[in-house]
């Protein structure tokens, strides 16, 4: 009598079971953003696995992202998130060299993770639910059949198995891509909404205009940026992976809460009211001292404190909790800074003359003179609850950061740069300072450890805007610094006491060491 056992399985190579991993996570991802695009593109898997990272980060690693990467932190994340990806895509393989079961494991349980992540979203609606099983099956479909045709085969039975998964590689890997891109193609469709708005802007009249910026209002040919920061040029810092991508026609805003009467304003309801345009200069809390998130454009848009005076603000409210179109980011902000008559907050739909651009709140975004981004600034805004404080916390909040985040006075050296050389003698020294909504009226520049001295004031524009300086200073060979400080309009000078950006932004002296040969 004799027995039989079954045949170990044979095992595929390394290189080719990392490959076929690798692959099939490949086809998922781009599976999964192709249905995204069709359906909703925050449902994206790894775009909601990314964000739910970014809502769960600790704030020093926050911090960290920012000021080592600076605006290229999002990139960096979705990099790094690919890399891991790809690196559990090839163990997964290499799990898998006998039997696909490892791998549609892994797969497994990446999809789950996808669908965790996709129904936590704060704009989650069942059909979300999509793109992740798509995402899902479409791995474990590519990594079965790859692995099948991995498999040796005996040289009678058709093309070789190197061949035929070459070929089917090849084929995977451009579907992969080919779903993704289209995927993000149609994820980023807005229609022509963009320039129809800009179209509509030009055209419309305005109940306030912004001031003409003077000539002498900037001193660029010194070192310091041009008065207005271009669209392109602005400074971006948001919680946003993917810019969502609304029409104007799709756009509507809620203001509820603590009102006499809700409403709810379209797009158009926008437009047929009044529109004022303002030049206000924007600064990110984040901002280290002498540093470059802040700049300045002409906003057009409705004066906010109007369209809260017609809701109606009920006794005791202190916070508008604004949020924006994914849900993901909140901003509460000061009921009575918005109140201030003279303050002067937007719901801004224009930016330079044209539509916002979609990185910067496209549709309607909010714009507060005098307050860091981070309580005032939320792109993309579909809702305002009026509430309180102590009711509801903001994104920030949550995470350690102030409550009103006012902007405080500071100023910045442009030229001469630092650790730079320049020609002993006669030496240029430009900057920019602000203090918004107050406004600058001074700025003090010192050279090593001599006394103040009172610097050119370019042109002021207004309070709600950075104001540029002028001076110059007489060196000898050698190393130097130059410090600047700022007073505002109210005659309170900047601290030189060093702080961090957190709690509520950045103080100090800004300095620059130089060298004169």
């Amino acid at each position: 009598m004799s027995t039989t056992t079954d045949a170990p399985a044979p095992l595929l190579p390394r290189r080719t079971a990392a490959l076929v991993g690798v692959l099939s996570v490949a086809a998922a991802l781009g599976a999964g953003h192709l249905v995204a695009g069709l359906v909703s593109p925050a449902s994206s898997p790894f775009l909601a696995v990314g964000n739910g990272a970014i809502a769960l980060a600790p704030q020093w690693l926050v911090e960290f992202a920012k000021s080592a990467f600076g605006t290229a932190d999002k990139p960096v994340l979705l990099a790094g998130m690919a890399l891991v990806l790809a690196a559990a895509a090839a163990g997964a393989g290499l799990a898998s060299r006998a039997r696909p079961q490892p791998g549609v494991r892994a797969i497994t349980a990446l999809g789950l993770l996808g669908f965790a992540a996709v129904a936590l979203s704060p704009a989650f609606t069942p059909v979300d639910l999509l793109a992740p099983a798509a995402s899902a099956g479409a791995g474990i479909l590519v990594l079965r059949r790859l692995h099948a045709l991995a498999q040796p085969r005996p040289a009678t039975a058709g093309p070789g198995r190197r061949s035929v998964l070459a070929g089917a590689s090849g084929v995977v890997a451009f579907g992969a891509l080919a779903a993704g891109g289209l995927g993000q193609l149609l994820g980023g469709r807005l229609t022509g909404s963009r320039d129809e708005v800009t179209a509509a802007l030009r055209g419309l009249p305005r109940a306030e205009r912004a001031p003409a910026v003077p000539a002498g209002a900037a001193f660029p040919d010194q070192g310091t940026p041009t008065f207005l920061t271009s669209n392109a040029d602005f400074y971006r810092i948001d919680t946003a992976l993917r810019i969502p991508t609304q029409t104007a026609a799709d756009w509507s805003l809620r203001i509820h809460g603590m009102v006499g009467r809700e409403l709810v304003l379209t797009f158009d309801d926008l437009l047929a009211r009044p529109l004022v345009e303002r030049t206000i200069t924007m600064i990110c809390v984040s901002n280290e001292v002498g540093g470059e998130y802040v700049s300045t454009a002409d906003f057009v848009g409705v004066d906010l404190r109007a369209i809260l005076l017609e809701a109606g603000i009920a006794p005791g409210a202190d916070q508008v909790l604004s949020t924006s179109s994914d849900g993901l980011w909140t901003a509460g902000t000061p009921v009575d800074v918005l109140l201030e008559p003279d303050r002067g907050a937007l719901l801004a739909v224009g930016m330079n003359g044209e539509a916002l651009p979609p990185e910067h709140g496209f549709p309607v975004r909010m714009v507060v003179p005098g307050l860091y981004g981070y309580v005032s600034a939320t792109k993309w805004v579909t809702d305002l609850e009026v509430t309180t404080f102590g009711a509801k916390q903001a994104y920030w909040l949550q995470r350690g950061w102030g409550e009103r985040g006012p902007v405080k006075t500071q100023s910045r050296i442009d030229a001469p740069r630092g650790y730079g050389s320049t020609p002993a003698g006669r030496v240029a020294v430009a900057g920019i300072a602000w203090s918004p909504p107050r406004g600058v009226s001074r700025v003090e520049v010192r050279l090593d450890d001599g006394p103040w001295a009172d610097a050119e004031l370019a042109t002021e524009v207004g309070g709600r805007t950075w104001r540029m300086w002028r001076t110059s200073v007489d060196v000898v060979p050698g190393s130097h610094v130059v410090a600047v400080r700022a007073t505002d309009a109210d005659g309170t000078t900047q601290t030189e006491e060093r702080a961090d950006v957190l709690p509520d932004g950045a103080t100090g002296y800004h300095s620059v060491v130089f060298t004169a040969s």
